[in-house]
C-alpha cells in the first residue's frame, strides 16, 4: 500500500481553511499514486481548540465540514482528525476522533482512548475517552488507527506508565497489520528523539509497520516540528517528514528503504529553527506584517532581533533605541553595529525627558524618600510606553526580549520590558542565550562581539550589572533547571549545588514572581517545562515565604 503522509499547518478555528488544506493534501497524494492519505490529529479544527469546542455553532460547522470532506473522497482513503459528538447522557458527549473516509462517505471513526491531562494538555476538560480500540480492513491492510497519546503507553518502552490500558496493543491483538497514529505533539528539545525511540520499540516488539503523522506550525505558545515518521516491522525509521515545514511524502509498504539515522540537528540549530517558526506563525496567523523590538545593546534583544529577521525578513523588522542618561555609549554603538549587520531600520528616541517629567510629577508624593528600584522601573516603563505607542500607531507586533532566567526570578519590570505581544526567548536560559549567539557568529560576526562579551546589565543606574541582584548565570541556570524542569526541591538541589543560601534565595524569587508571569506575553515553548499554559502555579501560596 502507498500511504501519503500529509504534514499540514492548520489554524485553530479556521474550518474552511483547514478543510482546504486537508482536501488539497488528499488530491495531491492521490495524484502521486497514494492508496491512503493521512492528516494529523484535529487537523480540521487546529490543535488545541480549547474552549472553542464548547460552542454549539462551532461544533455544527465542524460536523458539516467533515461530511463535505468525506463526500470528495474516491477509492483512495483519507484519514484526518476532527471531533465527534454523541447523544450520551454522561460527560461532555464529545470525542477527539480519527475519521477514515473513502467512496464519498465517512466509513470508520476511532475515538481517542487515552486523554492526557498534564503539562500543556487539558483534554479531560473537553473530551471523553473511547471505550474500545477497533480495527478496520482497508484494501489489503487491517488498520489500527490511534490518536497521539494512545501510542504513548507501550509497556515495552515505559518503565512507569500513565494509564492502565494500551489501545494500540489491543489493536495489534485484534489483528492490525498497519498501525497509524495521527498526532499533534508539541515540540521541546529532545522530544523528537524520544518519539523515535518509543515508536521504534513499539513497531519492533509488535512486528508491525507504523505510520506517525504529526502536524507542523505554531499555535500561540506551542510549536509543532512536523517530523512525521514511518517505521518497518523491525523498528527501522524509513521515512522522516521535513522539520518545521509543511510536507507530503509517500511511504510504500512494499518498497525497501535505507534506515534513517540522523534525526536531530544541534541544540542551537533546533532552538533557532523552532523560535523562527514560532514568530513567523504567530505573525502570519494573527495578521501582523512587521515586528518591533526595543534594542538595548544587550545580548537578549540582539538575539531576538536576529531571530525576528530570520522569521520575517529584514524589511519587516524595526527596532527602537531608547537610551537614558545611564545608557552607555558602548550600548548605543553596539546596537548600531548590529543594525548595520542585519540591514534593518531603526529610530533613536531618548527617554530621559519623559523620565525626568515623570519623576518631577511624582516628587511631592515621594516626599524626599531615597531613590530605589522605583526610579529604575520608571525608565523601563517609559520604554514600554513608547514601544506600545509605536505598535498601536503602525500595527507592529512588539516582541519582548526577556530570557527564562530573568522571567523565573522576576528580574523584569512589569509593564516595562515585559510589554509586548510575544515573548520569544522566555523559555531560553541566559547561558543558552550566549550559546545561541556564539553559534550565530560561527561563520562571521553578526551579533557584535562586544555585545556577547560585556557584563549583562539593565543599565537603569550607574555601573549596574545583573550580578548585583542575581547569582552568576552558570549557577542560577543550574538551580532553575533542577527546580523548574526536574521538579527538585531545596534539599535535592543543595546536594548538587553546594550553595544553600543562594538556592533558598533563588527559589523564593521564583515563587514570589508568579504574579508577574501571569501577566507576561505568551512564551514560545522549547523546553519540557515552559512558563505559561503548561505550568500552573498559584500566585498566592504559603509553601515558601
Amino acid at each position: 500500500m502507498k500511504i501519503a503522509v500529509a504534514q499540514i499547518n492548520p489554524i485553530i478555528g479556521d474550518i474552511k481553511g483547514n478543510k482546504k488544506k486537508i482536501l488539497d493534501s488528499y488530491f495531491d497524494g492521490v495524484k502521486q499514486g497514494a492508496d491512503l492519505v493521512v492528516c494529523p490529529e484535529l487537523s480540521l479544527l487546529g490543535y488545541p481548540p480549547l474552549d472553542m469546542v464548547e460552542k454549539k455553532e462551532f461544533r455544527k460547522a465542524v460536523q458539516i465540514a467533515a461530511e463535505e470532506i468525506a463526500s470528495e473522497t474516491k477509492d483512495a482513503g483519507l484519514i484526518f482528525g476532527s471531533i465527534h459528538e454523541t447523544d450520551d447522557d454522561i460527560g461532555t458527549n464529545l470525542y477527539n476522533s480519527a475519521f477514515l473516509c473513502y467512496s464519498g462517505k465517512i466509513k470508520f471513526i476511532q475515538h481517542k482512548t487515552l486523554i492526557p491531562n498534564y503539562d500543556v494538555f487539558d483534554e479531560m476538560r473537553y473530551f471523553e475517552c473511547s471505550k474500545d480500540a477497533e480495527i478496520h480492513k482497508f484494501k489489503d491492510q487491517i488498520l489500527g488507527i490511534s490518536i497521539c497519546e494512545d501510542i504513548w503507553n507501550d509497556k515495552d518502552y515505559w518503565k512507569k506508565r500513565l494509564y492502565q490500558n494500551d489501545p494500540v496493543e489491543l489493536q495489534v491483538k485484534k489483528g492490525a497489520t498497519l498501525l497509524i497514529n495521527i498526532s499533534a505533539s508539541p515540540y521541546s528539545y529532545g522530544k523528537r528523539l524520544a518519539r523515535k525511540e518509543m515508536l521504534s520499540t513499539l513497531a519492533r516488539q509488535d512486528k508491525v509497520k507504523l505510520i506517525y503523522a504529526c502536524n507542523v506550525g505554531a499555535q500561540s505558545e506551542l510549536i509543532f516540528d512536523g517530523a512525521s515518521m514511518c517505521f518497518d516491522e523491525y523498528g527501522n525509521l524509513l521515512m522522516l517528514g521535513k522539520l518545521y515545514e509543511n510536507d507530503l511524502f509517500i511511504y510504500d509498504t512494499e518498497k525497501i528503504y535505507s534506515p534513517i539515522i540522523k534525526l536531530e540537528n544541534s541544540f542551537e540549530e533546533e532552538i533557532i529553527d523552532a523560535l523562527t517558526l514560532g514568530i513567523k506563525d504567530y505573525c502570519n496567523k494573527l495578521g501582523f506584517k512587521k515586528a518591533l523590538i526595543g534594542l538595548s545593546g544587550g545580548i537578549d534583544s540582539a538575539l531576538v532581533t536576529y531571530i525576528a529577521v530570520r522569521a520575517l525578513g529584514k524589511e519587516n523588522v524595526h527596532v527602537l533605541l531608547l537610551p537614558s542618561k545611564y545608557s552607555s555609549e558602548g550600548s548605543v554603538k553596539d546596537s548600531l553595529k548590529l543594525i548595520a549587520n542585519l540591514g534593518i531600520s531603526h529610530e533613536e528616541i531618548s527617554i530621559q525627558s519623559v523620565v525626568d517629567a515623570t519623576l518631577e510629577s511624582l516628587s511631592k508624593f515621594f516626599n524626599g524618600k531615597p531613590e530605589d528600584r522605583t526610579e529604575e522601573n520608571i525608565q523601563s516603563r517609559v520604554r514600554g510606553q513608547i514601544l506600545m505607542a509605536i505598535s498601536n500607531k503602525f500595527g507592529y507586533l512588539v516582541l519582548t526580549t526577556g530570557n527564562k532566567s530573568e522571567l523565573a526570578t522576576g528580574y523584569a519590570t512589569l509593564y516595562g520590558d515585559m510589554c509586548g505581544g510575544l515573548a520569544v526567548i522566555a523559555d531560553v536560559y541566559k547561558t543558552d542565550v550566549y550559546r545561541l549567539s556564539n553559534y550565530i557568529n560561527r561563520k562571521k560576526e553578526i551579533i557584535p562581539r562586544e555585545i556577547i562579551q560585556k557584563a549583562p546589565s539593565a543599565e537603569l543606574k550607574p555601573n549596574q550589572t545583573d550580578q548585583d541582584t542575581l547569582p552568576p548565570y552558570e549557577v542560577l541556570d543550574k538551580i532553575l533547571r533542577m527546580y523548574l524542569e526536574e521538579n527538585k526541591e531545596e534539599q535535592e538541589i543543595s546536594d548538587i549545588v553546594k550553595a544553600n543560601e543562594t538556592i533558598s534565595k533563588v527559589l523564593l524569587m521564583v515563587d514570589q514572581s508568579e504574579y508577574k508571569r501571569k501577566q507576561a506575553a505568551p512564551a514560545l515553548r522549547v523546553s519540557n517545562k515552559a512558563f505559561g499554559y503548561g505550568r500552573r502555579y498559584p500566585i498566592v501560596q504559603g509553601w515558601r515565604k
